[in-house]
């Protein structure tokens, strides 16, 4: 299903907080993803995110980190959002998980977890082209904080690369501009 983002509420599109619910948040750097789910966070969904844990714990931007030890703490942080998920879904709270999603197979890893704990989840893929992404991304290189990763013009050409589109996954299509 996609909505343009234009639409008057496309998030409204989405069930309200309801317990075992969780969304996936997916799409490239830029495309909104935080955005969004700060919205359903503010309709009542409990949100995760992967960049402010790793903030959290080394208290800059991952980005300036060396590739090996950035991705060390990319392991620890996707652990630690995943043990967090597993207690949030134990108690039947309603979760978004902020989070690229960028492979299939990490997709479908997370849709059997959330499903294994008797939890239904919902895949929003945030769909936006490279120069709407380039664009956002010059704007929020420039600011600091933990929904700021720094994503270069070669980082991005890297993501647009290895990025998989999800097809026929269930998804629900935001188109962004």
């Amino acid at each position: 299903m996609a909505v343009p983002e234009n639409s008057d509420d496309p998030i409204g599109s989405l069930p309200a907080p309801k317990p075992g619910v969780v969304v996936m948040m997916c799409g490239l750097a830029g495309s909104g993803k935080t955005t969004y789910a700060r919205r359903l966070e503010a309709r009542g969904y409990i949100r995760l995110s992967v960049d402010e844990i790793i903030w959290r714990r080394i208290g800059h931007d991952a980005a300036l980190l060396d590739p090996t030890e950035h991705e060390q703490h990319q392991a620890t942080a996707d652990q630690e959002l995943q043990e967090e998920l597993i207690r949030l879904m134990a108690a039947r709270q309603p979760v978004v998980l902020d989070k690229s999603f960028w492979n299939r197979a990490t997709r479908d890893r997370y849709k059997a977890l959330i499903e294994g704990h008797g939890s239904t989840w919902i895949l929003v893929y945030l769909k936006a082209d490279p120069d709407t992404l380039r664009r956002r991304l010059a704007i929020r290189n420039a600011q600091d904080g933990p929904s700021s990763v720094t994503v270069s013009p070669e980082l991005l050409d890297r993501y647009l690369m290895s990025f998989e589109e999800p097809r026929d996954e269930g998804e629900h299509t935001i188109l962004q501009s």
